[in-house]
């Protein structure tokens, strides 16, 4: 059922933005927008099915997976393995790197040289991270296994097979609408999809109060509860987005597919109250960028210039005491 309110509604909008566009009425341009949406929420049913939580058999889970990562781009096995990697080490600082955000200390970030540190801060903008970034992740990093070169056939298999379905699909869309229509309806599409998954992605981690320890004092338990965020959304968003903000729950049991993760608010209300961030904390969360150790919170690079200068002054005072 979930997937076919998904599913039909964007094929439906997708159909309706090409007939009115051939019909020269600009307008329906605008329908890719909650075309967007649908497609987005399609990519959260993936990742259900990534966990073997969506239907709750592992078979109809991973073949509905493969089939929708041709519509999100993404290459269905290949994924849940980085994902599980997540999922494991998820607030580990010893083992950062496959399937998250990269996140520096702030020691780590004072110790890079001027370059490094340019290179850091560039891939942290708002403009790389949430506007470049997203539509290189999936349109041309996820073409190639990246990261898992050395993992064995499995991602090489995953991905090129996924290609190829890609181009089949691709192939019958240009067929139908025409390479200009299709590049029109599908671009936009594609770009803002992949924006608001990487939006909910970063904002799951990346908020002040998250936690982390390196790998002698982490537990998986608290990682996942307290290092990912409860992401209060309205009615409608929580909707689109299956629930993916009630992530602390998610972490601590990925089993429980997205429409069950409300119903677990209401019989432990108290999980409320645990890493809740709203959409206006969400947006100034964006300057947090660096994990203070001393602090046990996200800080920003501001924060991590003041505090350079007050170790350097300390310093200096220490060393002119007779």
């Amino acid at each position: 059922m979930e997937v076919t309110v998904t599913l039909l509604p964007f094929a439906g909008l997708w159909f309706l933005t090409w007939m009115t566009i051939s019909a020269g009425q600009w307008w329906g341009l605008l329908l890719t927008i909650p075309c967007a949406g649908f497609l987005l929420r399609l990519f959260m049913i993936q990742h259900d099915c990534g966990h073997g939580a969506f239907f709750g058999y592992r078979p109809l889970d991973d073949w509905t997976g493969r089939l929708i990562g041709i519509l999100t781009l993404t290459p269905y096995d290949s994924w849940r393995r980085t994902h599980a990697i997540h999922h494991a080490s998820s607030g580990n600082l010893d083992a950062r790197g496959i399937g998250d955000v990269r996140t520096l200390t702030v020691a780590e970030y004072l110790s890079l040289g001027r370059w490094r540190r340019i290179g850091y801060w560039l891939y942290r903008h708002p403009l790389v991270i949430f506007a470049l970034g997203p539509t290189y992740l999936f349109v041309l990093q996820q073409r190639l296994p990246i990261g898992a070169m050395r993992s064995g056939a499995l991602p090489w298999v995953s991905t090129m097979g996924t290609n190829v379905a890609i181009a089949g699909a691709v192939s019958i869309l240009i067929w139908f609408a025409g390479l200009l229509p299709f590049l029109l309806i599908q671009v936009p599409i594609v770009s803002m999809a992949a924006t608001l998954g990487v939006w909910l992605f970063y904002v799951q981690h990346q908020f002040e109060e998250t936690h982390w320890d390196h790998k002698d004092d982490w537990q998986f338990e608290s990682a996942a509860l307290h290092g990912s965020s409860f992401y209060d959304l309205p009615g409608p968003l929580l909707w689109f987005t299956a629930n993916v903000g009630i992530h602390h729950v998610h972490h601590v049991s990925s089993k429980v597919p997205f429409y069950r993760l409300q119903q677990v608010l209401r019989d432990f209300p108290q999980l409320r109250n645990i890493g809740r961030i709203t959409i206006r904390d969400s947006l100034s969360g964006v300057r947090l960028v660096l994990w203070d150790e001393t602090q046990r919170r996200l800080i920003s690079f501001r924060e991590a210039r003041h505090l350079s200068t007050l170790t350097q002054t300390s310093t200096t005072v220490g060393a002119d005491r007779p």
